[in-house]
């Protein structure tokens, strides 16, 4: 079972190292609406608090290779208009190892009573591993030197933007996170007439809307779009119910994908848990059992109101 599994690995991320493959994609999350910092850089200060978060991936579980993503960010706001925050993203998949780590500014202007607009920039870089000889079975032989694959923490700059209008009860999102494209070659061929993996421009829109059913029961859905060249759209749809500001229960659908099942428990002002489990819809699901996800997020606040009318994203 475990050679059938490296054999389906192998055959998910073939077209990520060669030179016809499909587009790269950035990191995926079910629980984006928690992890908006890594995907939009004028999120940053939003929140009005000194936010910390740490967030880990286990994605298509049983499957030997299968992505693993971990990432960690803090963001706080500065002064009366602007933010700042910081991200770093560790994310594996196979042969491939690659981190991700930027700063974010933010700027907002009051267009109305109760929102802002804010424009965002992100500066930082990434970091490509790949090595096959990590991998002892399928067509990548240790000792086939002419299949071997290497690229050795290969540096490239990272440069994003975006927008983000919000208000108490809605949000709208545009970003890129990372607008330049770069070629990595394979550093164990003689030639450099293909490319091993390029970075691609991934665009993202998002939106949500927060509802009032009752004093104790606020409904939030919410959409996630991403579009990378080579790649069909994805579509992430969620409903997340919050019960007596407490306790978060929701469920999500990756278009022809995935289905997902989201709790998270406000366990003080300061700190909450959440988890995620998705359930594949394609074909992928008879070779795992299925995606996990957990964060763990922790405010400092300075307005005491703040705490008293928490913003639901």
């Amino acid at each position: 079972m475990k050679n059938f599994n490296v054999a389906v690995l192998i055959l998910l991320v073939l077209g990520f190292f060669t030179n016809t493959a499909s587009a790269q994609q950035d990191a995926q999350y079910t629980q984006y609406m928690y992890n908006t910092l890594s995907i939009n850089p004028a999120y940053a200060g939003s929140r009005d608090a000194f936010s910390f978060l740490g967030l880990y991936r286990s994605q298509w579980v049983g499957l030997d290779g299968a992505p693993r993503t971990f990432t960690i960010s803090g963001q706080s706001p500065i002064g009366e208009n602007m933010g700042i925050g910081v991200n770093v993203t560790n994310d594996e998949i196979f042969i491939s190892k690659e981190t991700y780590f930027d700063i974010d500014f933010s700027y907002a202007i009051k267009l109305t009573t109760n929102g802002k607009l804010a424009f965002g920039v992100k500066a930082g870089g990434h970091l490509l591993n790949i090595d096959s000889n990590y991998a002892n079975t399928g067509p990548y032989n240790p000792n086939d030197g002419s299949a071997e694959i290497f690229v050795d923490n290969k540096f490239s700059p990272q440069f994003g933007v975006g927008m983000y209008y919000y208000t108490q009860k809605f949000y709208l999102g545009i970003s890129v996170p990372n607008i330049l494209e770069t070629d990595h070659f394979d550093e164990s061929s003689n030639s450099n007439s293909s490319s091993t993996a390029k970075e691609r421009v991934n665009y993202y829109l998002m939106t949500g809307y927060a509802f009032d059913l009752s004093d104790s029961l606020i409904f939030k859905p919410s959409l996630l779009t991403k579009l990378v060249e080579g790649s069909p759209l994805q579509v992430d749809l969620s409903a997340n119910f919050l019960i007596y500001e407490k306790f978060t229960i929701g469920a999500a659908y990756r278009w022809s994908a995935a289905l997902s099942a989201m709790v998270g428990f406000q366990i003080t002002d300061q700190l909450m848990l959440g988890f995620a489990y998705d359930a594949e819809t394609t074909e992928l699901a008879q070779y795992n059992d299925g995606s996990y996800e957990f964060f763990l997020r922790f405010e400092l606040f300075d307005n005491k109101d703040r705490v008293l009318t928490p913003r639901f994203f």
